[in-house]
């Protein structure tokens, strides 16, 4: 288990999108929209802009973070995910879930799929 309640997995997992804003020089980021997938019992992320992203590169340096589901507010902890499989279960989550989408196909570029941070309450 990694500390989601059933009910946070439910909330973020099957929200059309989150708000995300990371720690950034003692304070949050702005909050910006993203799109959150769950795994089996994981929540993960990936930076439509890649690298640079704004968000993105304050949630490497910092590793926290608050995401809100609707109206929920959560503390994050981003975990950075490389293993290779682990990130093809993502992109046929983003499959899945975005696929009616035009922008569903930049969430599985190379180059996106690097930015994959996993969400782990704090």
């Amino acid at each position: 288990m990694n500390g989601w309640t059933t009910e946070d997995l439910a909330l973020i997992g099957d929200a059309d999108e989150i708000e995300l804003a990371a720690h950034a020089s003692g304070q949050l980021t702005k909050p910006v929209p993203v799109w959150v997938v769950r795994v089996n019992d994981n929540l993960y992320v990936r930076s439509y802009r890649g690298h640079a992203g704004v968000w993105f590169r304050a949630a490497l340096v910092s590793g926290q973070g608050r995401i809100w589901a609707g109206d929920e507010g959560r503390d994050v902890v981003f975990v950075a995910e490389i293993d290779p499989a682990i990130n093809n279960q993502i992109d046929a989550a983003y499959d899945a879930k975005y696929g009616h989408s035009p922008y569903a196909g930049a969430m599985v570029t190379p180059e996106v799929r690097t930015t994959t941070l996993k969400l782990l309450p704090r």
